[in-house]
C-alpha cells in the first residue's frame, strides 16, 4: 500500500514539476513567468519531498525530518521570492505582454 502512494506522489511531484519547468520556458512575459516556478513547481518538489520523507522514515527506524523542514522552508520562501521579483520589475517598469483594459473598465482605485 505504501509502494502505491509513493508511485502516486512520486508521478505528480514530476507532473507538476514538468508543468511548472515549461511554464517557465514556454510563457511570453515575465510576470506570467512567474507562475511557473511559484506555483506548479512548488507543489511538484512538495510531493517529490514528502514521498522522500514517507520512504526514509518507513525504511528507517524513526520519523525523517530533513525533507519536511525543506518543504518548509520552499513553502516559505517561493512566495516571498515571487513577490519580490514581482515588486522589483514593477519598480523598474517592466511592461506586461498582457492586454490592458481600456479607461473606466478596470478596477475601482
Amino acid at each position: 500500500m505504501i509502494d502505491i502512494l509513493l508511485s502516486l506522489l512520486i508521478l505528480t511531484g514530476a507532473i507538476f514539476t514538468f508543468i511548472g519547468s515549461l511554464g517557465l520556458a514556454r510563457l511570453r512575459d515575465f510576470y506570467t513567468r512567474l507562475h511557473g516556478p511559484t506555483k506548479a513547481t512548488t507543489l511538484g518538489v512538495g510531493c517529490l519531498l514528502i514521498a522522500s520523507a514517507l520512504y526514509f522514515s518507513v525504511r528507517e527506524e524513526g520519523v525523517s525530518l530533513h525533507e519536511v523542514l525543506v518543504t518548509l522552508f520552499l513553502f516559505i520562501t517561493a512566495p516571498v521570492s515571487a513577490h519580490l521579483l514581482a515588486k522589483a520589475a514593477l519598480h523598474l517598469k517592466l511592461r506586461s505582454l498582457a492586454p490592458t483594459p481600456p479607461d473606466g473598465d478596470g478596477p475601482a482605485d
